[in-house]
């Protein structure tokens, strides 16, 4: 069921899921659609008094997810320039040298910069959750993707995105995970996310990371 209110002059539109529950919960997933999950018999007041309770958190969460959607800012390749790396900024100087090199050679190095960290920190990392899923990939590649963080093959081929090296470990850590469970369950059915949780409670927050940070994770 579909509610519109209004708070402190803004509109909070949210969907109602009644089922067999003790609380009322909410969630607010990535691309800022809000779902309140309440018991079964829950009057309508109930749960508007409930979003209201809310709202100011609700109004800030929807506010930060419209500035992740904001084109990022152009790149600045010069020695103070700033660039992401496992999750903090960094001058590009910091990064890669930078000499009396053009534009467009600093793009280049830079990308190989964080091909060569993501390879070697994807590398480092897997192995632990390996162990703990009993999983062995065959193949493991870095690439360069626009739409995909990671991916994984029928063939056991596990890919992923370069641009990772961008944020912080435990997002890097967050996608190995998500891959490495696609060994045991190729879809993302109940199955897949049970045992994605067992590894990482918290991934629904990494997930959030990665759609509010994407944008900024670029060259």
């Amino acid at each position: 069921m579909r509610f519109e209110i209004e708070f402190e002059n803004s509109p909070i539109v949210f969907n109602v899921q009644y089922g067999k529950r003790k609380k009322i919960s909410l969630q607010i997933d990535s691309f800022g659609a809000i779902t309140v999950k309440a018991p079964k018999d829950t009057s309508n007041e109930v749960i508007i008094s409930s979003v209201e309770h809310h709202g100011k958190w609700i109004l800030e969460k929807l506010s930060n997810h419209a500035k992740a959607r904001e084109a990022p800012k152009a790149k600045e390749y010069q020695d103070e320039g700033k660039f992401p790396h496992l999750g903090k900024e960094y001058f590009l100087h910091e990064l890669i040298e930078t000499g009396e090199l053009s534009e467009e050679k600093l793009k280049e190095n830079l990308k190989k910069f964080y091909f060569a960290s993501c390879k070697k920190i994807v590398a480092e990392r897997i192995k632990g959750y390996q162990e703990q899923l009993r999983v062995k990939p065959k193949i493991i590649e870095i690439v360069e993707s626009r739409t995909q963080w990671g991916s994984c093959s029928s063939e056991k081929k596990l890919t992923f995105n370069y641009r990772l090296a961008m944020a912080p470990i435990e997002i890097i850590d967050y996608v190995i995970v998500h891959e490495l469970c696609h060994l045991l369950h190729m879809n993302h059915d109940r199955s897949f996310w049970r045992r994605v949780g067992s590894i990482m409670p918290d991934y629904k927050e990494k997930q959030d990371y990665l759609a509010r940070h994407s944008q900024a994770m670029t060259l």
